[in-house]
């Protein structure tokens, strides 16, 4: 979860957990084609990964047909993004490349962001029966959980496919009937890409 960016408030690469890696490659049918939130203990394997400082996930291109990210959910004070920044990638790559994206984020409902690029871009929910989900710690289980409830975002056009191998990792709800009238993309949230 470093996400290819740095958080200033944590110094460990927070990972996701070999189960979800491993469902995320199941509704991809197989692989991923960019981790833009890599770092040097992922277990993503995705055949493109953005690491800093070389590659920087909200900069660099997501014009892949399957992406997968787990963005830092702090603040990067350096430069100036926050969790808001990737939810707006994840909607705009679908928008305009017609990318699959899954995004693992803690649960906001209430949030500008959820409801901007979430609850009227994604087209699923899988809202995890981990309340406390082990994410790796540098690469290792440390056996702590997180301190918030997490989500599992599908942006894409098999929603189908996403509950039948999401379902039994928590409660997964359509929400395709809120995307009602399409306004775009933010494009203020966009600032960063090249």
């Amino acid at each position: 979860m470093s996400a290819g960016r740095s958080i200033n408030t944590l110094s460990q690469s927070w990972g996701t957990p070999q189960k979800y890696v491993k469902a995320v490659k199941e509704v991809f049918g197989g692989h991923i084609d960019l981790d833009p939130c890599s770092n040097e203990f992922s277990v993503v394997h995705a055949r493109t990964e953005y690491h800093l400082p070389k590659h920087d996930g909200l900069k660099d291109s997501w014009n892949f047909p399957t992406i997968y990210v787990n963005p830092p959910y702090g603040i990067d004070k350096e430069r100036g993004t926050t969790i808001k920044n990737w939810l707006a990638r994840c909607a705009y790559s679908y928008e305009e490349y017609g990318s699959q994206v899954l995004a693992l984020v803690p649960i906001a409902a209430n949030t500008s962001h959820w409801k901007k690029y979430v609850f009227t871009k994604a087209k699923s929910i899988c809202f995890l029966y981990d309340t406390r989900l082990r994410f790796l710690e540098n690469g290792q289980d440390s056996g702590k959980g997180a301190p918030m409830a997490c989500a599992m975002i599908y942006w894409g056009d098999n929603p189908n496919k996403f509950y039948e191998v999401f379902i039994e990792h928590g409660a997964v709800v359509d929400i395709s009937n809120l995307i009602g009238e399409q306004i775009g993309v933010d494009r203020r949230n966009l600032k960063l890409f090249h």
